[in-house]
């Protein structure tokens, strides 16, 4: 993360936009003008280009072992038709999740997509996005005076996938032009090159995904590295956004002070004035489920993630399933550390939450 006189160092080299091994396209994704792009931009790039019946069924993916079929699958791009326009809430952060993507090509052993995906992990863009944002359109209207917050990372992340749909830069200059809607994403990806210039009106913060150096080496893979986020954070801030960090997973590990005091301040560091005027962060200590345990050990059986249910408190969740966290005064202890290193460096930032 930084050398020995504490600045933060580019990494050897830079990290690569994605570019899938194979693409699939639903039959009427080519009657829309994003389906029509993106299958130009795939035959440009000399990609396998198939046909399926449905973007949720993806069958006879190459691969000897299960695992080599996992990882084929993040490497394969779906396009297809969101025919559910019911969103999802997405409390704590947002009244709805607004479907952009689904499934990401990012390696975090911890993501709790590895569950929700389940056998499904490959990447589906949608190229129905008018539809999307009509419905968005409704529930804004529904909730009016009150503003309504969408999320656009619950299920992927978009910043990743911008160059190949253009989505994102549609949903912020359309949440632009809404007086009573915001958008928000998060990202572990610094290509936002693309979102510069959008018309977004101060209607999206853009949230960047930070960890101790710790979490970032070991647990997310594939993703782009601490320097390259932070930098496309002051580019973000600079184009009028306003910014915002999620910590999550907060891991407690050997050095996690160290690990997360240094966190806080390569951020003081590294931030622009103009970013730091109107800052967020909202603060997820680490969970899994038993569920998740089972498909992260077998997807990623080298992984020094500690999911020891011995050492972990169970809490029971809204649908009635259980996950398990730290107990009360681990929780507690990174808690106030967190909150005091913010406090201490960013005295005008709002804490969202922590949960």
């Amino acid at each position: 993360m930084s050398n020995s006189t504490g600045l933060l160092t580019p990494p050897a080299r830079d990290t690569k936009v994605f570019v899938p091994e194979l693409v699939y396209f639903e039959p009427d994704a080519l009657n829309y003008p994003k389906g029509q792009r993106i299958h130009e931009w795939a035959k440009e790039q000399g990609l396998p280009i198939h046909m399926t019946t449905s973007h949720n069924r993806i069958t006879n993916l190459p691969g000897e072992s299960d695992l080599e079929k996992y990882r084929i699958a993040k490497r394969t791009l779906v396009v297809g038709i969101r025919k559910t326009l019911k969103f999802d809430q997405s409390k704590p952060s947002a009244e709805y999740a607004i479907p952009i993507a689904t499934g990401c090509m990012g390696h975090c052993h911890y993501c709790y997509l590895q569950t929700t995906l389940g056998a499904k992990p490959y990447i589906r863009v949608y190229v129905n996005t008018d539809d999307i944002l009509n419905q968005a359109k409704q529930y804004i209207e529904e909730r009016a005076p009150e503003i309504t917050r969408f999320e656009a990372a619950c299920t992927s992340d978009p910043v990743g996938l911008e160059h190949i749909s253009g989505s994102l830069k549609e949903y912020i200059e359309f949440m632009g032009q809404q007086p009573l809607g915001r958008l928000r994403f998060v990202t572990k990806y610094h290509h936002v090159e693309p979102l510069l210039d959008a018309k977004h009106n101060k209607h999206t913060r853009f949230r960047f995904s930070v960890n101790a150096d710790y979490v970032i080496k070991h647990f997310e893979p594939g993703t782009s590295k601490f320097y390259e986020r932070i930098t496309a954070a002051g580019k973000v801030a600079h184009a009028g956004y306003p910014l915002g960090f999620i910590i999550a997973p907060i891991i407690w590990h050997e050095g996690w002070e160290e690990g997360y005091a240094e966190l806080i301040s390569q951020l003081k560091q590294a931030l622009p004035p103009e970013a730091c005027t109107d800052l967020t962060f909202e603060l997820i200590q680490h969970r899994f489920t038993k569920t998740a345990k089972n498909i992260i050990q077998q997807r990623y059986p080298k992984s020094k993630l500690e999911m020891d249910e011995e050492n972990r408190k169970y809490k029971w969740g809204r649908w009635g399933q259980g996950k398990y966290v730290y107990p009360d005064e681990q929780a507690n202890a990174l808690k106030e550390f967190i909150y005091k290193q913010i406090n201490d460096h960013f005295p005008e930032a709002k804490i969202e939450y922590f949960t």
